[in-house]
Parts: C-alpha cells; sequence; structure tokens
C-alpha cells in the first residue's frame, strides 16, 4: 500500500527560516500536498486560466517591481482576485516588503504571507527539491537494505531465511547498513528509489538466538548510513532440488517496486553457504553491467565463437 504523505507548513517555515508576515487563522493546519511552487506571473496580468491553487506562491523582484507600477486600485484588485484562490501561502523573496494592499487582501481571505532574503530561483529550486523528497511516494518493506560497494541492496526473503545474520557479516566485511526488518522506500524520480529505516528501528538489528543490537554502538558509526539508492534487490530462498537456478546469467531479472524496475537476483542458500560473499559478487556484478560489461554475455560470445570455429575446422 502506498503512504499519501503532506508538510506542514510551519514545517517548512522553519527549515528555511523564513519570515511570517502575516499568518491566516489556520496556518498552523495548513499542510502542503504538491511539490510544484508557482510564480504568479500570469496571474498578476489577471490570467487564471489553468492556474493551481494548490501550490506555494512565490513572488520575486520581477512580480514586486511589475506590481509597484501599478496605482493602488489596480493592485487592490489583483491581490483580491489572487488571494480569493486560497493557497497555502505567498512567500516574498529577496526581502522585498509587502505592499499595503497585498496585507489588506492576505487579512480579507486569511492567506499567509511569508519572507526570506534569499534570491527568488534559488529559493524555488530549493523548495521544490525538499517537497520532492518530502512528498516522495512511498511503501514500506520487509526486508534488509545494506550499501555494498557502493551498491545499494535490498535483501528479502521469508522471515528467518537469514537476511539480518548476512547484514552481519556484510558489516563485519567493511559495508554499511541502512535499515534491517522494515525498508521504507520513496520514489524520488521516475526510475529512481531511495530507501531508509523508520526512525523507530533505525541501526538496529535483531538476531535470532542474541536479541536486539544496536549497529552504531557496536560496531562504528561508520557501519550505518541513513539512506541509500535501490539498485539491486536479492530474494533469498531455501534450496530446492526441484526448482530450476539460473545457471548463465544471461536473462536480467527485474522487481517493480513504486512502478519503478529494479534489476533482481534470486539466490538459493544451503548450509555451508557464504552469503555475504556471494552478495558481494551480486553488488560488483550488477555495477559492472550498469558500466557495459555482462560477464555472461561474453563468455556465451566466446563459446560460440570456438564451435563456430571448431565446425569449421571440420568442413
Amino acid at each position: 500500500m502506498v503512504d499519501t504523505y503532506s508538510v506542514p507548513l510551519c514545517q517548512l517555515v522553519k527549515e528555511f527560516h523564513l519570515e511570517t508576515v502575516y499568518a491566516s487563522t489556520d496556518f498552523s493546519s495548513i499542510r502542503i500536498t504538491v511539490e510544484d511552487v508557482a510564480r504568479p506571473g500570469l496571474q498578476l496580468a489577471g490570467y487564471f486560466d489553468h492556474y493551481e491553487p494548490m501550490r506555494l506562491q512565490v513572488m520575486g523582484n520581477v512580480e514586486m517591481s511589475y506590481i509597484t507600477k501599478l496605482t493602488p486600485g489596480d493592485r487592490c484588485a489583483i491581490f483580491d482576485r489572487l488571494f480569493s484562490y486560497k493557497f497555502p501561502a505567498l512567500i516574498i523573496a529577496r526581502n522585498i516588503p509587502p505592499h499595503p494592499e497585498m496585507l489588506a487582501m492576505a487579512r480579507k481571505h486569511n492567506v499567509t504571507i511569508l519572507r526570506t532574503g534569499e534570491p527568488t530561483s534559488a529559493l524555488v529550486s530549493t523548495i521544490i527539491t525538499y517537497l520532492k523528497a518530502a512528498l516522495a511516494p512511498r511503501i514500506t518493506r520487509h526486508g534488509v537494505l545494506a550499501e555494498i560497494y557502493g551498491e545499494g541492496v535490498f535483501l528479502t526473503g521469508d522471515s528467518g531465511i537469514g537476511k539480518s545474520e548476512a547484514a552481519v557479516e556484510l558489516l563485519k566485511r567493511g559495508h554499511r547498513l541502512i535499515a534491517d526488518d522494515a525498508v521504507e522506500i520513496r520514489r524520488v524520480a521516475t526510475n529512481s528509489l531511495v530507501g531508509t529505516a523508520p526512525e523507530l528501528i533505525r541501526n538496529y538489528i535483531e538476531l535470532r538466538g542474541i536479541g536486539i543490537i544496536n549497529v552504531a554502538k557496536l560496531f562504528g558509526m561508520g557501519a550505518v548510513k541513513l539512506e541509500n539508492e535501490i539498485n539491486l534487490v536479492v530474494n533469498i530462498v531455501a534450496w530446492n532440488n526441484q526448482a530450476p537456478y539460473d545457471r548463465l546469467g544471461l536473462e536480467d531479472q527485474f522487481t517493480e517496486i513504486l512502478g519503478v524496475k529494479v534489476p533482481m537476483n534470486t539466490i538459493p542458500i544451503t548450509p555451508g553457504r557464504n552469503l555475504a560473499v556471494i552478495l558481494e559478487v551480486a553488488a560488483m556484478n550488477n555495477r559492472q553491467k550498469k558500466m557495459g560489461y555482462n560477464a555472461a554475455r561474453e563468455f556465451t560470445d566466446q563459446m560460440n565463437r570456438h564451435f563456430d570455429e571448431s565446425m569449421g575446422s571440420k568442413l
């Protein structure tokens, strides 16, 4: 199930150190639900077709200088119509003082006005980046997420299959843990997933027979990481003599999470197999494939050339 998130306006004010010029009566309950930010240039000229009032509105030097050239009556009419759409808030950049007509219409329509000294373009880009991360579609999946040689490897499999034990072995080999048991996955771009741990269980691992351990305190802060992109999914399964397993790796496997296709390996395990070493090889192999090298295809091409040359010599 995908969760839908929102950001409280008061949290955004605190995060970006915004000055509150006028706070609406519902200021503490306003929540931002869209990641886009608008600069109301056409709206100041009276064009409101396709206007999106769910977005934060930002006015910079261009918009404010245009408004300054208008008569007080025109300013009053423009702000009256603009604020009637009841958007979350208006942010004024470069510490430009608001016009009296703006404040009057903000009070009339109960719309919050904020201000900052940041340049307009920088402000818009940083707010959009912040909101994209905060409002990204997300889902929580059972598993372990570890960083192995820079690759984010998401371990899945039945409970008790050995995911946490493999994670501890990876920690001893110098790799890092992001999450154990529950992994919160966010789609931060059309083809990119980022995983992190829920705050309540961050840095903890459960080992059957031992209990809960704090990875950061036991292995050091260098053994943990707050979040990481998910580059590979490894599904760990118990060995089944009747099941067919990929011997060459010619066919690329993928799994879909939040609409994003992620490379996947299915690794069968039996007592005695060193799962940590296998995961290291899987991570390095996935990295090689991203860089354009595929050992399975090279091996197959080499075998085909050998048989072609052998057949040719017999003719």
